[in-house]
């Protein structure tokens, strides 16, 4: 028998609405305080990125920066909230959907972060996954040991209520339980975008030669596996990932955070990511991957396009369905705008993610600075 779940109430929703505008003091640690060699590396190995620039101190010390420097997408690692982890409302299942990243510095190694977050809105609709749905938006500042402004961010969770989702969810009712093996001939295609895949590096991309309509290289991420979750994971720290007496002081602090598994042991949300069963009990179609890991597959594109020399300075990342474990997810991006501003040149890229399956995964706009032959 499937587990009753709390729901959204109007007195909740009427504290939460309390909360907008008001600076989160108590939250959850960050994974990472510092973004040192090792935390840097692993992040980006979560994504499967292998840019030399974030990895290498041998092939960085002859960059601009003189030293690594920590890929854009890393400062999820450094707030819990812009992740996803989201206060109010006890109980109610909250998934990750998108984020509006500006970056305005690089960060680099051993750079220490500090932030600031608060409740920007909080925005009902009716949706055909599980009805009544509140899209839950914070804001969040994140500052170097010197108090630069590096980087701020608006990220969204839509809360919903668990049962609800299961009962109403028809958005994947075709794909719970679907087991597709793929070819041989399927898995030489998608080692092939692999062996291709360009890390444009040291290799200046000039302004000057980027036109309107350019297409970018597609990108490969998958084929999903929960192995591949966890690694992004153990990158990126997950919210609510902890272990014996630090998960049970977790759940006393937070009560209505330990859903009950088959040993009727209180376990944390998350576990959609790897437990199937569970996944399928808030309505999605298996265990599939984190929302801020979707996010930076679309940054990790732009940062292999850009080169060494590039900046990514915005990035917009919406996600429209799950990628469970089996899933192949293709990127795309093209050149759709070239301006200047502020004597800077930039370009603005759509991009856009989908399954092997031709199903919309996510999408997205970005905005690189990029050099100029003059």
């Amino acid at each position: 028998m499937a587990a009753k779940f709390p729901k959204i109430t109007e007195e909740g929703l009427a504290s939460l609405r309390q909360r907008i505008g008001v600076r989160i003091e108590n939250t959850v640690e960050p994974w990472n305080y510092e973004a040192s060699r090792d935390a840097i590396r692993h992040y980006a190995h979560g994504i499967g990125d292998d840019n030399r620039l974030w990895t290498d101190p041998d092939y960085a010390k002859n960059t601009q920066y003189g030293n690594i420097v920590a890929l854009p997408s890393f400062l999820f690692s450094t707030n819990r909230i812009i992740s996803g982890y989201s206060g109010g409302l006890s109980g109610v299942h909250a998934m990750w959907a998108g984020a509006d990243w500006t970056w305005h510095k690089p960060v680099l190694r051993n750079d220490v972060i500090s932030s600031e977050a608060h409740l920007k809105d909080l925005v009902e609709h009716q949706t055909k996954f599980a009805g009544r749905s509140f899209q839950q938006i914070y804001h969040v500042d994140f500052y170097n040991q010197h108090g630069d402004h590096v980087a701020g961010a608006d990220s969204w969770v839509f809360r919903t209520d668990r049962d609800e989702a299961r009962e109403r969810g028809t958005k994947y009712t075709e794909a719970r339980g679907r087991v597709e093996p793929f070819t041989e001939e399927q898995l030489a295609e998608f080692s092939e975008y692999y062996a291709n895949e360009e890390v444009r590096g040291a290799t200046p991309r000039y302004w000057e030669d980027v036109q309107v309509g350019d297409t970018l290289p597609r990108m490969i991420k998958g084929p999903m596996t929960v192995t591949g979750f966890i690694a992004y994971a153990q990158g990126w720290g997950g919210l609510y990932i902890r272990a014996n007496k630090m998960a049970w002081k977790m759940q006393v602090a937070h009560p209505g955070l330990g859903i009950k598994n088959r040993f009727n042991v209180p376990d944390c949300p998350e576990r959609v990511h790897w437990d199937e069963d569970f996944a399928l009990e808030v309505g999605a179609p298996g265990a599939y991957d984190y929302g801020p890991e979707r996010c930076s597959w679309l940054t990790h594109q732009m940062t292999n396009w850009i080169g060494d020399d590039g900046f990514l300075h915005k990035s917009s990342c919406q996600i429209r369905r799950h990628n469970p474990d089996g899933d192949v997810i293709f990127i795309d991006g093209t050149v759709t705008k070239k301006f200047e501003e502020n004597g800077k040149k930039y370009v603005e890229v759509e991009q856009k993610a989908t399954t092997h399956r031709g199903e919309l995964s996510a999408f997205g706009t970005s905005v690189a600075q990029l050099p100029t032959k003059g």
